[in-house]
């Protein structure tokens, strides 16, 4: 199955990014962007695409384990960014360094278990709200119009393992589904863990 790891923001974020995002459609420009669906809205912590099903059990294992070292940590929606002309997204502000050892700690448990990783980065924390249709649009009216959203803060407790099904009906502008695999709390703060930066394996 084709798979991530992400972090999700709860229902009531979700909605103040809405609210936001609505506002945007009424720009000038904003037809030549496909939106995204707001029932997909997360933040990938590190992607392994196609995952082998003899290789699920023990990634979530290790999956598991990067829960446990991990403590709860507070986040919020915040601003604009793009990549290029090709897609607009709002980032994330509040303990980002637990956000990003998340995100290390996720893409270590897929290495271990045996998924091909792409090339390691420093993890940007983002969450795409919109991509440019063709050769790209002009992005700046929509960052212009985003760069003041501040989302109200929320508890990060869990790290999700997300399946993304790929539109098969070939009908212009169906959007990919997601459904949680599974999910695991974070409890390094109550087992002593909180602090440890250790790669989860």
């Amino acid at each position: 199955m084709r798979v991530f790891a992400a972090v999700l923001p709860p229902a009531g974020a979700l909605a103040e990014l809405g609210a936001a995002v609505d506002a945007l459609h009424a720009l000038p420009g904003a037809e030549a962007l496909r939106w995204t669906s707001r029932p997909g809205w997360h933040f990938t912590l590190a992607f392994m695409g196609e995952v082998d099903d003899g290789l699920l059990p023990d990634l979530h294992a290790r999956l598991a384990r990067a829960a446990r070292r991990t403590a709860p940590f507070g986040l919020r929606l915040h601003g604009a960014g793009h990549f290029g002309p090709r897609a607009l997204w709002t980032g994330a502000a509040g303990d980002l360094d637990a956000l990003r050892r998340l995100a290390e700690r996720a893409d270590a448990a897929a290495r271990r278990a045996g998924i091909p990783m792409e090339e390691h980065r420093r993890y940007q924390p983002h969450l795409t709200i919109a991509r440019a249709r063709g050769e790209g649009a002009p992005l700046a009216p929509f960052l212009a119009a985003l760069d003041g959203f501040e989302g109200t803060r929320w508890e990060v407790g869990e790290l999700a393992l997300v399946r993304s099904n790929l539109p098969v009906s070939g009908v212009a502008g169906e959007q990919p589904r997601y459904e949680t695999v599974e999910a695991w709390p974070l409890e390094g703060g109550v087992r002593g863990g909180e602090g440890r930066i250790e790669p989860s394996g």
